[in-house]
């Protein structure tokens, strides 16, 4: 069971990862309404999505819903987007995989899901092709 979450883990990283570096710095703050997140603060709230999920639904610690303000560079984001994932995978190795923790990895890797395509969109509307989805 590890092994399986543990590459379904690394999947969505890999992809989600590829889709953050693909828009360039200069459009990191485009956001196609005034009522949404910019880009990069679409990609922070992934990051603390990751985070917050992890620790309310997988480790059952529970945490406030507290999301810090979006890092200022494009490497800061992906950085804290990349200590994310770790912080993911490293709840995985701790312990056993209880049917309570894997969904706690569903709900976490949905969320997830549901935000990167909304990532995908921003792409598209700058005229960037979004990376091809691999599994």
């Amino acid at each position: 069971m590890k092994e399986h979450f543990a590459n379904t883990i690394k999947n969505s990283e890999a992809y989600t990862m590829a889709v953050a570096e693909t828009m360039p710095e200069d459009k990191f703050q485009f956001a196609p309404a005034e009522t949404v997140w910019n880009f990069g603060e679409l990609i922070n709230h992934i990051a603390y999505g990751i985070i917050w999920w992890t620790e309310n639904y997988i480790k059952k610690q529970e945490s406030p819903w507290d999301p810090p303000t979006a890092r200022p560079s494009k490497k800061e984001t992906l950085n804290h987007l990349k200590e994310a994932y770790e912080y993911l995978k490293n709840s995985l190795n701790n312990g056993t995989v209880t049917e309570e923790k894997m969904n706690g990895f569903h709900a976490t890797l949905d969320h997830i899901t549901h935000h990167r395509g909304q990532a995908t969109t921003y792409l598209r509307l700058n005229g960037i092709i979004p990376p091809d989805y691999t599994y």
